[in-house]
């Protein structure tokens, strides 16, 4: 098989979660002990850190690989999904998987995989863990795929755990309230392993607590730790309780709610250097500065355009739009223009209840089998004074909002990964 066939193949012969949903994820990490077991613990060769949360865990994994890149590490990332091509998951110093390990790989161990049918995502962390021991990195930043406590990631033992925020997400999976999405998060929390977690919400933060006596893991809320205020620059002078200080520190990444993700970032940072790393304030700064330059994140309030200003974001459930749509309404522009598109085991009608209601809406189906169809969506819209009209396909909604546009309007494209995949 060539590259393109290999893919063909993951996608198509195992469930996948990003594409089919509910029924591709996997409640148990039998088949992920089994296959780290068949490969020798490839995950024990090198330090790790282990990240989860319903937002922002992307970000914060960006960020940490970006910084221990700056400070001279050989630097692994794992993170999901992907927006184009499959490789975006698993890279080492930005640098993407060979097609042709990918290929190897799928195509030495095919016939064990068909045999033990183990789901994408359980195939795709084992490949990672893999190359990342092949090529003898010194530290891997590792990204839950969903969930954390049955996560296929779940088998590596860090140096640290992160958990970014909790919020009501996959509740058909993870559960209906905030605690209990929390007790699933909790369970990368190891023994003796110290944990950060980005905020303190007294609605979830007993549970998280709680767990870490249990295992005797040092816990800290980065939100407890730092604080900050903004430059008229857009820059950010951020200060620790424990009186370390960094000014005018800069962010590659542009969305204002980046602030708790760099709190969060910050604070991970000094845990590690608490437990023997020595990650001068240089790397830090410079890891901030360059994230998108040195991982090659996408998706995080990118802007496509200046006029109209034109941005794109991934988010795609309450947690994420409470900061979103602050975001949209403090950017200056005659017209919001909002090209929208969700899969239907989301929280739809939240969503689109914290909406603009004066922006004008472009309601689409991105090509995903779990997308909800446009009519639907616009028809939910309107029971929320959401006005606008619905097209058959991300493009086509993306191009009427651009003839529609005047150079002071502003377009912004999102609800789903799925919608900002077709358009990047």
């Amino acid at each position: 098989m060539n590259y393109t066939e290999t893919t063909e193949w993951l996608f198509s012969q195992l469930p996948m979660y990003q594409r089919e949903g509910k029924s591709a994820y996997k409640a148990d990490l039998e088949n992920s002990t089994i296959l780290d077991s068949r490969f020798g613990h490839p995950h024990r060769k090198y330090k790790c850190i282990h990240v989860a949360g319903t937002n922002g865990k992307g970000s914060v994994s960006h960020m940490l690989a970006s910084i221990f890149q700056e400070a001279g590490y050989k630097t692994a990332l794992y993170t999901s999904p992907h927006l184009k091509d499959f490789r975006e998951r698993i890279k080492i110093d930005g640098k993407e998987i060979p097609e042709e390990y990918v290929t190897r790989f799928v195509e030495e161990n095919r016939e064990f995989f068909e045999n033990l049918h183990p789901s994408f995502f359980e195939m795709t962390s084992t490949m990672a863990f893999c190359w990342f021991a092949e090529e003898g990195v010194d530290i891997a930043i590792i990204e839950v795929g969903l969930g954390g406590r049955l996560d296929s990631t779940n088998v590596i033992t860090p140096e640290l755990s992160v958990i970014t925020n909790i919020s009501l997400d996959h509740t058909a999976l993870l559960g209906n309230t905030l605690e209990q999405i929390a007790t699933e998060k909790a369970g990368i929390i190891k023994q003796n392993i110290p944990v950060v977690v980005g905020s303190h919400n007294p609605q979830y933060a007993h549970v998280l607590q709680q767990t870490a006596i249990d295992e005797a893991s040092p816990i800290t809320f980065a939100s407890k730790e730092w604080s900050y205020t903004e430059n008229c620059d857009g820059s950010y002078n951020y200060c620790s309780n424990q009186g370390e200080n960094f000014r005018n520190l800069k962010c590659e990444l542009s969305g204002t709610y980046q602030t708790e993700n760099i709190a969060t970032v910050l604070q991970a940072i000094a845990t590690l250097n608490g437990r023997g790393f020595n990650i001068k304030q240089d790397a830090i700064i410079r890891g901030i500065a360059k994230v998108v330059t040195n991982t090659r994140l996408m998706g995080r309030w990118q802007i496509l355009n200046e006029k109209p200003y034109t941005v794109c974001d991934t988010g795609h459930n309450p947690g994420a739009f409470v900061h979103l749509v602050k975001q949209m309404e403090s950017h200056q522009h005659e017209t919001l223009r909002i090209v929208i598109g969700m899969v239907n085991d989301k929280d739809i009608r939240t969503v689109l209840s914290m909406l603009p209601k004066s922006a004008v809406y472009y309601f689409c189906k991105p090509s995903i089998k779990r997308a909800m169809d446009e009519v639907s969506l616009m028809e939910i819209g309107k029971k929320f004074s959401l006005k606008g009209n619905c097209y058959p396909t991300v493009t086509e909604a993306f191009n009427a909002a651009k003839e529609q546009a005047s150079p002071n309007d502003m377009i912004y494209i999102g609800g789903s990964t799925f919608v900002v995949a077709e358009i990047i």
